[in-house]
């Protein structure tokens, strides 16, 4: 098997028996956004007369790809032509193995200024979120690579001005070696000097084994509910760099086996790597999932030094705005462990506060019993109650 087809082919086939709808009538951009109409009208309950999609189509192409990926997150409005309110999503953002997978191949963009080409296409809910380009086995996936920079220099590419903005993830293969990248604003996609791709990704295993071949990594990496998974819970939209970031598997697998080890009750853990292997980021994405269990309280995040205190939040709301805040003293951090705030579930804090706040903490539980519970009144209270001047620290530190 050494030709470009018979390679994509093969990969079909594979997809096909991964449940994936093969659509052969998908070939251009008329017919991908009737087929997303479609799907768009079965997702949200509702007929869209044509002059209707047009105007969502409008509002929802964006050739800034950071602001799309946000788009195919979260929840829309659109205002219907009578003047009521259509609240909808592209995706089912809550449960991503219930959208509709499908593969389209040899999909032509046609626009004013460019005639392009693609060779596999993935589509979840008639929306086009994975690329793959292939290369027949004496090419280097780096030609691939190339190619997609190329396309997307292109004046007037599809990926600006078609629903191809919505574009998350990039494979390159020639079958044997086989690569995945995240789509990006130009100033985040290109080759540096030395003509890798930044940053690019082996798929590995949970031993670290790498996973070169196309028909492994299409079987582990491109099932159904694992790309759902992959492109809902571990891309990360980097809001202070307006850049997206896929992780890296072995990340994947230490927040995996914390929430596992939480959901499981099964004690400790630890997780060691390097300097600079993205252990905050591993952290914050972990933080962000607990955070989103209902079942979970609280998840501090500790640290023993002041510095790294600071650092932590920076690096967590450089991942995501606003999501840690910092305690300015112990009394602060007590009534954000008391607080019932979603914004009050993830806690960046040092050792030593943390000890001195835990103290007042139980205290809380006492007058909990004793019916009394204002917090104020618990945290003017604590003074007298505790009498040994601990409250004095607690205002000071």
């Amino acid at each position: 098997m050494t030709k470009e087809y018979q390679i994509e082919e093969s990969l079909i086939e594979q997809l096909k028996e991964l449940k994936y709808t093969h659509r052969p009538d998908i070939t251009d951009r008329k017919s991908l956004e009737q087929n997303f109409k479609a799907k768009f009208e079965a997702l949200n309950r509702v007929r869209l007369s044509e002059s209707e999609f047009l105007r969502l189509r409008e509002e929802i192409i964006n050739p800034d790809v950071f602001a799309a990926s946000k788009m195919l997150r979260e929840r829309q409005y659109f205002q219907r032509e009578d003047g009521t309110p259509l609240h909808y999503t592209l995706v089912n953002i809550k449960d991503w193995c219930k959208n509709e997978y499908e593969v389209i191949r040899q999909l032509r963009i046609n626009t004013e200024n460019s005639n392009q080409r693609y060779d596999v296409i993935l589509l979840i809910n008639g929306l086009p979120v994975v690329q793959i380009e292939l290369k027949k086995l004496d090419i280097s996936p780096r030609k691939a690579m190339q190619q997609i920079v190329d396309y997307k220099n292109e004046p007037g590419n599809g990926y600006g001005n078609t629903l191809m903005c919505f574009m998350q993830l990039f494979i390159v293969s020639n079958r044997s070696n086989t690569f995945y990248f995240a789509n990006n604003k130009n100033q985040h996609f290109q080759f540096n000097a030395d003509e890798q791709f930044l940053p690019i990704y082996k798929l590995a295993d949970e031993q670290n084994n790498k996973i070169s071949h196309l028909e492994p990594f299409t079987k582990k990496f491109l099932s159904k509910c694992t790309l759902g998974e992959m492109v809902s819970k571990y891309m990360v939209l980097v809001e202070s760099e307006q850049k997206m970031m896929v992780m890296r598997p072995y990340q994947i697998y230490a927040v995996k086996a914390i929430v596992d080890c939480i959901h499981q009750n099964r004690g400790n853990g630890y997780i060691w790597h390097t300097t600079g292997s993205g252990k905050t980021l591993t952290s914050f994405k972990a933080s962000t999932l607990l955070k989103d269990n209902p079942d979970i309280e609280k998840c501090l995040f500790v640290v023993d030094r002041k510095d790294l205190d600071r650092q932590t939040r920076e690096e967590f709301n450089k991942f995501q705005e606003g999501s840690v805040e910092e305690n300015t003293n112990t009394e602060t951090l007590v009534r954000r462990l008391l607080s019932t705030d979603y914004a009050d579930k993830v806690i960046v804090t040092t050792i030593q506060k943390l000890g001195l706040a835990l103290v007042p903490y139980r205290l809380f539980s006492c007058f909990k019993t004793r019916k009394c519970s204002d917090k104020s009144t618990y945290l003017r209270a604590a003074r007298p109650c505790l009498g040994c001047g601990i409250c004095s620290r607690i205002r000071s530190e």
